[in-house]
């Protein structure tokens, strides 16, 4: 048995006549009465959970998933999950129920880059290509998977890298783990060991979680060229109890290197015991400790700064959230977030 839990997205729209626009419009049994040939591959059960453009998610939408989620994965009746998601957050989503999910079982996100007004609209194809990876033995272990256009991609490395291409996704570090062809699922790698992080502490956990709660109050800074000191003082500054920025992920050039203005205020930062983390704009390669001068990556490694590999800015922070939020100090956030990404 698989379950489908439907949480919007272009697969659940269609073009308003009025404004030629896409709008949200279809409820999961009106998306599935285009998909006959899903009961010849798993029997289903299906929950409508939210009708939501992928804009609209936040994290602690994508947290309300995860618990629902684990609530399903926990039926021993359940055998895989599959959850049709917008495709502008899907990444953050999948990366994030990666990061929380305990379970062995598939779960596999799945959308749209057409709506059902197209005549090349991609749901029904991509709908039947999921739920067939979800149901395949072969995807027990293999995490949180995205399934786009027959490609079987990692919830950590799939990145959207075009805006309305149906191959609209990909994994440009290290490949996908696997295609659909032909209706057969095919893994041709599988995914690294996951790490063991788990908190020794019950009461940082939830069920069928790893954590027991999200710390959003994380904010993501993209660098860029002449950016002035006063952008970062003001996007760094130091807030009343309650509402200050417990971590930041900055979006950093190349290798890691940002411009001098961001060095002092990021510095004031992490004396203050705010979490940050380093990432790179570029599409692939991993941030290091490479360059030397002023605001290279290892003046932010020895500030405190942690460079965390291959992982973009917005999943960046997606781990500080998680790790903020299955810690009680900010050394122990940091060693989560230097064994997920070493």
């Amino acid at each position: 048995m698989i379950g489908l839990l439907f949480t919007g997205g272009t697969i659940s729209m269609r073009i308003d006549p009025a404004t030629g626009a896409a709008v949200p419009a279809l409820g999961a049994a009106e998306i599935l009465a285009q998909v006959p040939q899903l009961g010849d591959v798993a029997a289903f059960e299906i929950e409508d959970f939210s009708r939501l453009p992928g804009p609209h998610v936040t994290p602690e939408q994508m947290w309300r998933l995860a618990r629902r989620t684990a609530a399903w994965l926990e039926r021993p009746d359940i055998d895989g999950v599959v959850i049709t998601h917008g495709t502008d957050t899907i990444e953050e989503t999948a990366f994030l129920l990666d990061l929380v999910l305990t379970s062995a079982k598939p779960v596999v996100l799945v959308g749209a880059m057409r709506t059902v007004s197209d005549p090349s609209w991609d749901g029904p194809a991509n709908l039947l290509a999921a739920t067939r990876v979800a149901s395949s033995p072969a995807a027990r272990g293999q995490g949180v998977l995205v399934v786009m256009d027959d490609l079987i991609l990692p919830a950590r490395d799939v990145r959207k890298v075009h805006t309305e291409a149906s191959g609209a996704f990909a994994a440009p570090e290290f490949g996908p783990l696997g295609v659909v062809d032909g209706g057969v699922v095919h893994f041709r790698r599988c995914r690294p060991p996951r790490p063991s992080w788990d908190t020794s502490n019950p009461s940082l956990t939830d069920a069928g979680l790893r954590v027991g709660r999200l710390e959003t109050r994380v904010s993501l800074l993209q660098v860029y060229t002449g950016i002035q000191t006063a952008i970062v003082d003001a996007h760094l500054a130091d807030q009343a109890p309650g509402q200050a920025t417990l971590g930041i992920a900055i979006v950093a050039f190349g290798r890691g290197n940002v411009p001098p203005a961001v060095v002092a205020p990021l510095q004031a930062a992490l004396d203050r015991g705010v979490l940050v983390t380093v990432s790179s704009r570029c599409l692939s390669g991993r941030v290091s400790p490479r360059y030397g001068y002023a605001g290279g990556g290892l003046e932010l490694a020895n500030a405190g700064a942690l460079l965390v590999g291959e992982l973009p800015g917005s999943k960046a922070r997606l781990l500080q959230m998680v790790a903020l939020g299955g810690t009680t100090t900010r050394d122990e956030a940091a060693r989560i977030i230097e064994r997920v990404t070493a």
